[in-house]
């Protein structure tokens, strides 16, 4: 009797402290806009804006794309930098200054450091295959001397927690390219974190590809190893303060979220957020992680050398000494289910169309968090002494009565086997046989971007395990030529999106070259057809 009446006023109590709790947050948001934009409005005063004082070095790469525009939202000016100009500017950063720079080529970082005071180094070599270990040091230590030269006061590295037997190249590299930055006189501050909870994140990106791609795992033991998940909001704040504070300067931190968690029960907590059967979970002794890691490229769209290079430090158990750092920068740690739901929010909540294809768009994956996060990719590329317009009005005839200008056949049986699969096929013809707008169909693709003479994106329309996009960009060449490349992107839906996309992947790569060389030769062509008609007028 006493729990029953008591229950209304205990339910009361508990929406109550939400309602509270809710308040408080929404007032401090407010209170933090306002701070940001008191400090943009100091920072125009002084004149500060044209002269970025602050370096993202890697701003293309996970982190740095990030914290680019956390930086921006402080009223800090900053410079980008990545090995691709191009890929940054993509981006659409109002106000960055962009610049390429890459730490392999020293010569190419004075311009990157120049009058800056404090440069993060987002950067690492994974990706680069079983030499990463070798040219991160080097990268490191390129750096730490332009920096030095250049009178940097501070360089802000993000590295990633070290386990006492830690012996795995992946965070044995990460170590001593903290090391290496620090043998440079400018004062170095560390930031060791481990898993890094929102889209994007390699590690979490593992996880969320085995979570919706497999409904059984047999994996090794390391799915009982134990780490810390640190939610991105909550590193990006990290990373924004230790630079003003000057009690962090030449110091290490490590960064951890308020529990450690087994990435067992992280997968289940994945899946129960994204509204799917958690998977059943069979681990095998026998399988190492460095075993496992082979068969990687055929369940995970992440990039396979990143995904080997993390799953061999798996076997480790990580912790995180965290309390001089929550001392200096106080903040509310999200849980990992809380970051979790931040993550799936943030991606809802983003851009629904796009002009482009962009690694991780929501927009591009048809607005499925179970889509694959990293694209699989194959592409071809051709080059003409062509200009750009010529190369532009071939590629903007595609589809029509001359079909895809190479391996016809192949594009036709491709039509038929999705209509026999119940999908639209190629019954989509060309509203105009030359003229292209966005939202035109062209056979089984509708085009969602184009800039004349430069690029056309195209949405794949057939019926298939995952998302997908076609893009034709032309780039001009110094000569008045132009180099076409031809690129697919597939982000696969489970297992058979994956096995759909290995399936049709040998013929790929010799059909996108053949279509580049073929549009590059018609546009050759076209240019002497028009050259002639001159000479005749």
């Amino acid at each position: 009797m006493t729990q029953t009446a008591d229950q209304p006023a205990q339910t009361t109590s508990k929406v109550d402290s939400e309602q509270h709790k809710a308040d408080q947050r929404i007032e401090r948001e407010r209170s933090e806009a306002g701070e940001r934009a008191e400090r943009k409005q100091a920072q125009r005063e002084r004149g500060d804006d044209a002269a970025p004082r602050c370096l993202v070095f890697g701003a293309s790469g996970y982190i740095g794309s990030h914290l680019v525009p956390r930086l921006l939202d402080e009223g800090i000016a900053v410079r980008a930098s990545s090995r691709s100009r191009a890929v940054l500017e993509a981006r659409g950063w109002e106000g960055v200054e962009c610049i390429a720079a890459d730490a392999l080529d020293p010569a190419s970082l004075d311009q990157a450091l120049a009058g800056i005071e404090i440069a993060y180094y987002l950067v690492h070599s994974m990706a680069a295959g079983k030499d990463f270990g070798r040219l991160d040091l080097e990268a490191a230590a390129n750096f730490a001397a332009a920096a030095e030269q250049a009178g940097v006061k501070r360089i802000v590295y993000l590295g990633g927690l070290v386990p006492d037997d830690a012996e795995s190249e992946h965070i044995v590299s990460r170590r001593d390219t903290g090391e290496v930055l620090r043998r440079g006189s400018v004062p170095v501050t560390e930031l060791r974190a481990g898993i890094i909870v929102g889209p994007g994140s390699a590690a979490f990106e593992v996880m969320r590809d085995l979570v919706y791609h497999l409904p059984v795992m047999i994996t090794p033991r390391w799915v009982q190893s134990k780490s810390p998940p640190l939610a991105l909001d909550n590193l990006l704040m990290y990373l924004v303060r230790l630079p003003q504070i000057e009690a962090a300067e030449s110091r290490i931190f490590d960064a951890g979220g308020p529990e450690t968690l087994t990435y067992r029960e992280m997968m289940r907590i994945l899946a129960e957020v994204g509204g799917h059967r958690p998977p059943l979970i069979i681990p095998v002794p026998v399988l190492s992680p460095r075993l496992s890691a082979y068969w990687l490229r055929f369940i995970t769209a992440v990039p396979t050398n990143i995904a080997r290079a993390l799953i061999g430090g798996l076997k480790h158990d990580f912790s995180a000494d965290d309390a001089e750092l929550k001392r200096l920068v106080p903040q509310q740690l999200l849980g990992f289910r809380e970051a979790v739901e931040a993550v799936f929010t943030a991606e809802r909540e983003s851009a629904p169309v796009v002009a482009r294809w962009i690694e991780g768009a929501f927009a591009v994956r048809q607005q499925r968090i179970d889509y694959a996060y990293y694209a699989k990719r194959a592409g071809g590329s051709a080059q003409t002494s062509a200009p750009p317009s010529a190369v532009w009005e071939v590629v903007s005839r595609i589809g029509g009565d001359d079909g895809w200008y190479y391996m016809n056949g192949l594009w036709q049986l491709r039509d038929l086997l999705d209509r026999l699969a119940g999908g639209p096929g190629g019954q989509h013809g060309r509203r105009h046989p030359t003229d292209l707008r966005v939202g035109d169909r062209i056979g089984s693709w509708s085009v969602i971007g184009l800039v004349p003479e430069r690029r056309l994106s195209l949405a794949f329309g057939m019926r298939a395990p995952g998302a997908g996009m076609l893009e034709f960009d032309l780039e001009p060449r110094a000569d008045g030529g132009t180099k076409l490349s031809i690129t697919a992107y597939w982000h696969p839906a489970g297992v058979w999106g994956l096995a759909y996309w290995f399936s049709f992947q040998p013929v790929h790569q010799f059909i996108f070259s053949g279509t580049a060389r073929a549009i590059c030769q018609r546009a050759e062509t076209l240019g002497d057809s028009k050259s002639r008609t001159k000479s005749v007028d």
